[in-house]
């Protein structure tokens, strides 16, 4: 059974920072993309930042210039660097993987369980 399980959420006054932790267990063959999105209250999930197994990172404009993404593929984890931290920032964010169990099957989407991570004004 694949698991993510992330950690490093909390609460943070604006202009702070936040690291988000994520990692995969289980009986894993391999791991293309992995990403973090975020769902504030009342709205859709988004994605935040993902990166690729070749560590291309992608961000949403919003958080350019703040966050940044990297993994360790050895540790099958991915990170989340976030700096000056806005309340608009406030969500529950969650890690995403495409996880390959075997080489004869194609990869699957998996997702941690959320991290809530809040940003006081």
């Amino acid at each position: 059974q694949v698991q993510l399980l992330e950690s490093g959420g909390g609460l943070v006054q604006a202009g702070g920072s936040l690291r988000l932790s994520c990692a995969a267990s289980g009986s894993i063959f391999s791991i293309n993309d992995m990403g973090w999105y975020r769902q504030a209250p009342g709205k859709q999930r988004e994605l935040v930042a993902a990166i690729t197994s070749g560590g291309l990172p992608n961000y949403v404009d919003s958080v350019k210039g703040r966050f940044t993404i990297s993994r360790n593929n050895n540790l099958k984890s991915v990170y989340l660097q976030m700096n000056s931290l806005k309340p608009e920032d406030t969500a529950v964010y969650y890690c995403n993987a495409a996880i390959t169990l075997s080489a004869l099957r194609v990869p699957q989407i998996y997702w941690g369980q959320g991290t809530q991570v809040t940003v006081s004004s």
